[in-house]
Order: C-alpha cells, then structure tokens, then sequence
C-alpha cells in the first residue's frame, strides 16, 4: 500500500463549466441529471444517444425545453467542439466516441467523477463499497449502522439513488454509503473515499473490461486515495493485492475482514460473535465485541461477511460498536436475496434469484445443505465447472432451465455425475411451477429448494425480480 499524499479534487461550481462544450453520453438514470447539472453551471451541453425509442424521446424533450442540444440514435460522433464528455457508466471504454475522444485529448467522466467534482467545500464524506457481488447488500448495512448511530446519510451510487442527486440534493448528510460498480469506477479517476471496500472478486462483465486483470484493476480504484481504511476480503487475496498496489494517504491502513478469528487489524468471528481488531485501542491484545450472528439477516456465511465490511466502514468512520449491532438488527434485506419464501412438507424454499453469476450462486450454495438446487438462463460467458465441483457434496438434485442450462448440465455429469437432474426444455415462464414441482419430487424432508440460477434473468424474464416472483407464487401454488 503505497502512501503518498492525494488531495481531492477542488469542488468545483459554475466557473469551470461555464460556456464550456461537454457530451454527455446516455441518457437515463445518470445522463439526464447530468445534463441539467451541466447546464445549470453554464456548460453548452449536447447530450447523444444511441437509442431512439419511446423512452428516449421523452428524455430529449424534457432536455431539449432547457436548451440543451440533443442526438438521438447518434452515440458514436464526436460533436465539434467537445472540450469534455461526462458518459453514463455502461457505454464500453472502446466505443467509437470514446476513440475519438481519446484521438482529440478529451477528457472522459462518469456521473460519479462528476458529483465528486460538484461537491461542495463542506461536503460529506464517502464510505464507498465495490466488488462483484454483495454491494448492495453491504450498502444498505451500513447506511443502517450509520443511522443508529445518529448520523445523517444515504445509501447511493449504483444502489438506484443517483449519487449526483444527493451531492447537490438540498439534503445535508453527515457521510454517504456509496455502492460503486467497477463501471463507475473507470470513470472516476480523481474520486478519493474516506474508507473503501472491496468485497470480493471473480471473473464478470468480462466482455466490457477486456481481462480480468482490467476488472480487477478498475475495481481497485476504490482504494486510490482512502484517508483512513481500505477495507479488504482476507478470504480473496486478490482484494489484498489491490490495497497493496493502492496510493493512499498518509496513515490509512489496511483493514481486513474473516470468517475466522480475527489477527490485529482485522474483524472477524468468534463463537458466534463478530468482533473488532482493527478500530481499539492495544488492538494487540484487545478485541470488540460487535455483534452476534444472530443479529444478521439472514445468517448465511456470505451475508455475515457483508456484514463486517459494513461494520468495518462504519468503525473507521468513529461509529460505537453498540450503532453496529443496532443497524445490523435494523436492516431487512432486499427480496430475491435469500429470502425463505415457505416450508412445505419440511422443505424450506428459499429464493436468491439475485444470485446472477457463479460467484453469487456458489455463496448462496453454501449456506445450505442438502440441496435441490433451481439453475439456469443466460450464462453471459461463464463457465460452471468450479462451481458445481465445489457443491456437488451439498447438492440432493438439481432442476435446469433456461437458455444455457446444458453448460450447467455438461458441468454437473463431469464433477457430480451421482446428482440426479431434471433438465426443463423450455423457457417460457411457465416453466418455473414445473421446475418446483421437480424440485418438491426430489427433495426430502429437512432439504432447502433453492432457486439460485448463477445466471442471467432475461431468456425468460424481465429481470431476476420477475424470476424470483415467479419462484414464490410457483412454491405458493404448491402449498396451497
């Protein structure tokens, strides 16, 4: 962990951007209050799209009534002029417009650059959070840990609440949970957190990254600049590796969290507790107890992770460890994320179709045993085998459907041929009551039907909401 001095960028208002020429790409959840942000600070703002639907349209109107300029179906030129592009975090680093502006010296932003660089001089300060699954999750902890402890803040970023908005809400927050994808951070070179987190790391979004080692990268940025923690997964050396490689300043330190027992500087887990061994005072000889597991919900391994990155934010912020276990009571997480949806026969049906690639399934996989296991949709790329070789001894049976549910397939007869499957060759929706119904014929007493399809939603579904309903009213139709 290097340790050089990073000052933050000058919170910045109308001189910068005024009669300055700025693209900003995509409209949406980021582009359109970028725009207006842009515009109201005197920027001569043309904002492009690569869409010209319904929806867009609508955008361009409401833009188009302010002044600004607007290209639809357009997102590859270049506008003349452009002195700075501010892009919506989806559009691919390789994308024509950003060639080009790259060829021409332009400067590329994302909404997350520019709401650190709007910041006013008394800002709140960030606690942020990324990795490739649990952010959300870990966010909302710890705005609810923050909030026990009587402080005002927000979860936002990716979370849904743009992070722009609350920047220049009227709203005054004492600190922000921040979710960042590694999209956003890309696009956010000068962003510098109080504390960072980076959860975990396993291959995803492969194909807008380029290489592991640029995911890897991009999510590491969360840690340039940290003033008092970076936050770090002792179980993934990986996350370790980009606090190694992170500048930062001058007496940030490196925080670990376990499963285990915590070493000095690290939270962890003892006897059903979470205690602290990086925020005490001799924390040579001296722990804080947290938490019991108990207070998390749900108490599945993974989740009782997420619950120390939180805790170990919130701690590098000066929160009291009694806020910790308060907020950790007060939090209900999201539905479609491990939520048991009934117990029918003595079977518990538990739903995490939240769980969209391996990484996330083969969490959810190891909270329970045995298990009927619900796969399948879209693949986007990956590859099951590690999976399925890793929770073939939980596994009771499996149910497949979707799209790319013969790469799940041709996995479990290479690493758990001794697993019965039922292989669904469908992928309509009404394929879900016919995978539980599967499903309640292989289980037994005792078993978790569990509906974590390491897979995209949309062969099939709108989005993993939809699947997840499905899942419930399928195992409510059962039960009744």
């Amino acid at each position: 962990m290097g340790s050089g001095q990073v000052t933050s960028s000058v919170p910045s208002g109308t001189s910068e951007f005024q009669g300055k020429h700025v693209t900003v790409a995509g409209l949406g959840v980021s582009g359109l209050p970028a725009a207006k942000a842009l515009h109201a600070r005197g920027a001569i703002v043309t904002a492009v799209n690569d869409g010209d639907d319904a929806r867009a349209r609508e955008q361009a109107a409401e833009l188009e009534a302010l002044g600004i300029t607007v290209r639809l179906g357009d997102g590859a030129t270049l506008p003349e002029g452009t002195e700075l592009i501010v892009t919506a975090p989806g559009w691919q680093p390789d994308k024509p417009l950003f060639r080009a502006a790259g060829q021409a010296g332009v400067p590329v932003w994302g909404d997350v650059e520019l709401a650190w660089r709007l910041r006013g001089p008394d800002a709140a300060p960030w606690l942020a959070v990324t990795g490739t699954n649990g952010k959300t999750t870990t966010v909302q902890m710890l705005a609810s840990i923050l909030k026990a402890a009587g402080l005002r803040t927000a979860a936002v970023g990716n979370i849904g609440v743009s992070v722009l908005d609350a920047v220049l809400g009227d709203e005054q927050y004492d600190v922000l949970a921040v979710e960042l994808s590694s999209y956003q951070l890309h696009w956010a070179p000068s962003l510098r957190a109080y504390s960072g987190a980076v959860l975990n790391l396993a291959p995803d979004h492969l194909d807008w990254h380029g290489s592991m080692d640029a995911y890897a990268a991009d999510k590491g940025r969360i840690y340039e600049g940290n003033k008092v923690a970076c936050v770090y997964n002792v179980a993934d050396p990986r996350t370790e590796d980009l606090v190694r490689e992170a500048d930062v300043e001058e007496g940030c330190r490196a925080v670990g969290f376990t499963l285990q027992a915590p070493a000095v500087s690290q939270l962890g887990v003892v006897d059903g507790i979470l205690v602290d061994r990086a925020f005490v005072e001799n924390r040579q000889k001296n722990a804080q107890e947290l938490a019991e597991i108990s207070d998390v919900d749900p108490p599945a391994p993974h989740n009782i992770a997420n619950a120390l990155a939180a805790a170990a934010l919130a701690r590098s912020f000066g929160v009291p460890a009694q806020a910790v276990r308060d907020g950790l009571r007060a939090f209900k997480p999201d539905a479609h994320r491990i939520a048991h949806v009934a117990d029918l026969d003595g079977v518990a049906y538990v739903d995490d179709s939240k769980a969209t690639n391996t990484h996330a399934a083969e969490a959810s996989l190891a909270a329970y045993e045995p298990i009927v296991w619900i796969a399948g949709g879209l693949a986007k790329g990956a590859e099951f085998d590690e999976l399925v070789a890793n929770s073939a001894k939980r596994l009771r049976g499996v149910v497949l459907i979707g799209a790319d549910r013969a790469l799940i397939r041709e996995a479990l007869a290479r690493h758990a041929p001794e697993v019965p499957v039922v292989d669904l060759d469908r992928t309509d929706t009404g394929a879900m009551l016919q995978a539980v119904t599967e499903a309640k014929r292989l289980a037994r007493p005792g078993d978790t039907v569990l509906l974590a399809p390491a897979c995209a939603s949309m062969d099939m579904f709108t989005n993993y909401n939809q699947r997840g309903d499905a899942f419930a009213a399928a195992v409510r139709e059962l039960g009744a």
